[in-house]
């Protein structure tokens, strides 16, 4: 089962500093036949005006990766932790029991990220914060393992049963992704076009995919991210 999402037909704020397309329900937009898929409960696309960003707020039992697309991202936590990332680079943050944490933008440009929200597969754990600032080639033309269970292989692990990869390709470069039984994907085309499994993905769209493979054959050079879990009944 495949079922295509249109960048234009997702959740939208503008708040003038900052502006975003919401994969699932979020904030102002809310569609109740729209919450979640899978374990993956909020996926925004944020573009971040330069020095602005958001203040310290806080969170609480949820698995938060950001992926950065382009600019620099500045975090701080009630842990102690305050480290910058930019393009390609994930910063992971397990809520658990409760942290507070701000992220901006200090740079001079904007800043486009891709910010995950994973359920974790227990409640109140301690919290925890981590970042890796992987090489951007170690993504061309093949899948870059970047986030994975405890049980997993991934240098960056979470609390749950989910595995993040990301990918650029040339134009016209061709790559497969394996969903095994009882697995499902969730595929965002960051950048560029490309046709994914004869559907045609734009800048900004996305895929579900439920124990299908995945072809992917970019039109333009092209960017992903993909989530991969447990099936979910």
């Amino acid at each position: 089962m495949i079922r295509k999402i249109y960048r234009e037909n997702m959740g939208k704020s503008n708040l003038g500093w900052l502006k975003s397309n919401f994969h699932f329900s979020f904030a102002e937009y809310y569609n109740p036949s729209n919450i979640n898929f899978g374990v993956l409960r909020v996926l925004n696309d944020d573009v971040i005006d330069a020095r602005t960003g958001f203040d310290t707020h806080p969170h609480k039992d949820m698995e938060i990766i950001t992926y950065v697309i382009n600019g620099d991202l500045t975090h701080k936590d009630s842990m102690g932790n305050e480290k910058s990332i930019s393009r390609g680079h994930v910063q992971y943050m397990s809520a658990g029991s409760g942290v507070f944490h701000s992220e901006y933008n200090l740079g001079e440009k904007e800043l486009r990220l891709l910010q995950l929200w994973i359920f974790p597969n227990e409640r109140n754990l301690t919290p925890n914060y981590g970042d890796n600032k992987f090489n951007w080639e170690d993504r061309e033309g093949k899948w870059l393992h970047m986030v994975s269970g405890k049980e997993g292989d991934a240098e960056i692990k979470i609390n749950q049963d989910a595995n993040i990869y990301s990918l650029f390709i040339e134009e016209g470069e061709s790559i497969d992704f394996k969903l095994d039984k009882n697995r499902q994907g969730y595929l965002v085309q960051i950048e560029g076009s490309a046709n994914v499994n004869n559907e045609v993905l734009n800048h900004g769209d996305a895929l579900e995919v439920v124990e299908e493979d995945i072809n992917i054959k970019g039109i333009t050079k092209s960017h992903y991210l993909l989530v991969e879990m447990k099936k979910q009944y």
